[in-house]
């Protein structure tokens, strides 16, 4: 069962879709922002969107609306940092995309068209690579490596 919304300070940022928070009971609580995906770290433009997502959150207080728990135990939630949708403008800074197995909001998907429009972030590459398919060509490409030494 999820909690409830609740009340936070961002104290670390991972990359473009995730952070800490410090919750009001002292606890610190792993966040990765529901219905994106942001480059990895060590992918192009990987740097630019964790920079962009410290800009918009660390330090500042956060509502944290959760929505469920990933594989890896963290929270998947909506985000607001001082009142900005950390999600969705993530997604309209052209610094993550939509992550359409999951997204729900209909708003990521224009503001991501918006971004892409304008070449902003992201999307002034070429053609860049979603996250999803970056890892597993980094992980074909390791296991060859792996395989053929």
């Amino acid at each position: 069962m999820l909690i409830a919304a609740f009340l936070a300070t961002v104290i670390g940022i991972s990359d473009g879709d995730t952070l800490t928070v410090l919750n009001e009971d002292k606890q610190q609580v792993k966040i990765r922002l529901a219905e994106i995906d942001a480059p990895e770290n060590g992918q192009p433009f990987g740097t630019k969107s964790k920079q962009s997502l410290s800009d918009l959150c660390f330090g500042k207080q956060a509502k944290v609306t959760p929505r469920a728990k990933d594989q890896l135990g963290r929270t998947v939630a909506r985000v607001s940092c001082d009142g900005v949708d950390a999600n969705l403008e993530q997604v309209s800074r052209g610094m993550a995309w939509v992550y359409r197995k999951y997204a729900k909001d209909h708003n990521l998907f224009i503001f991501e068209h918006e971004a892409k429009r304008q070449k902003r972030g992201l999307w002034a590459d070429k053609s860049p690579t979603p996250p999803w398919q970056w890892k597993k060509s980094a992980r074909y490409a390791g296991a060859c490596l792996i395989h053929y030494v």
